[in-house]
Parts: structure tokens; C-alpha cells; sequence
């Protein structure tokens, strides 16, 4: 079993700033990559940034540019550094991880609002 605990979220007034973190612990063995996903109210949870062990990163187009997601390898950790918020990136953030036998974790989420 694989634990993820999020942590950073908060209230913040649009065109702030905020970083997520997600540390991993538990039977880690060849994480194939980390996720950041996103589920505002009403709204179908949606993908929000991958980087993969070899440390290539992609992003959704709501969130490419203020968005950027890294991963400390060594603490097991991946952050989500998000800049310029806007009203609409108010949701629940999950952290995700992809093991080498893709099977995939899930964290409990944390609450980031965007006040305009």
C-alpha cells in the first residue's frame, strides 16, 4: 500500500499564489509518475499536470503557463506550484500516483479557493 497526504491548500485571493504538496509513503517501488487532479463543485474531477520519474511534465491548457509541477525524488514528494489564480481553479486538489504495475493511489484531497 501506497499513502499520499496533500497538503498547502487555502484560501487566496485571485492573482495569488499557492503550492501543493504530496508526500508519498508506505511500499514505494518504482513510481512511474505523480498526478495532481482537480474536482470543482458539480464538476467531474479532471487531470491537472503529470511529471514521470524521468522528470517530463505535462499540463492541462487551463493551466499550462501559471501552473508548474516538480518532484523531489529523494523525499518522494511532488509539488504543484500554482500562480495567478483565478476564480475557476477553486476545487478540491488530489494527488495521484502511478506505480511501475499501474496501479494508482489516491490522496484525500485538499481545498484550494480563489477568492475574486
Amino acid at each position: 500500500q501506497v499513502q499520499l497526504v496533500e497538503s498547502g491548500g487555502g484560501l487566496v485571493q485571485a492573482g495569488g499564489s499557492l503550492r501543493l504538496s504530496c508526500a508519498a509513503s508506505g511500499n514505494i517501488f518504482r513510481i512511474n509518475a505523480m498526478r495532481w487532479y482537480r474536482q470543482a463543485p458539480g464538476k467531474q474531477r479532471e487531470w491537472v499536470a503529470t511529471i514521470t520519474n524521468g522528470g517530463s511534465s505535462n499540463y492541462a491548457d487551463s493551466v499550462r503557463g501559471r501552473f508548474t509541477i516538480s518532484m523531489d525524488n529523494a523525499k518522494n514528494t511532488v509539488y504543484l506550484q500554482m500562480n495567478s489564480l483565478k476564480p475557476e481553479d477553486t476545487a478540491v486538489y488530489y494527488c495521484n500516483v502511478l506505480m511501475w504495475n499501474y496501479v494508482e493511489y489516491w490522496g484525500r484531497g485538499t481545498q484550494v479557493t480563489v477568492s475574486s
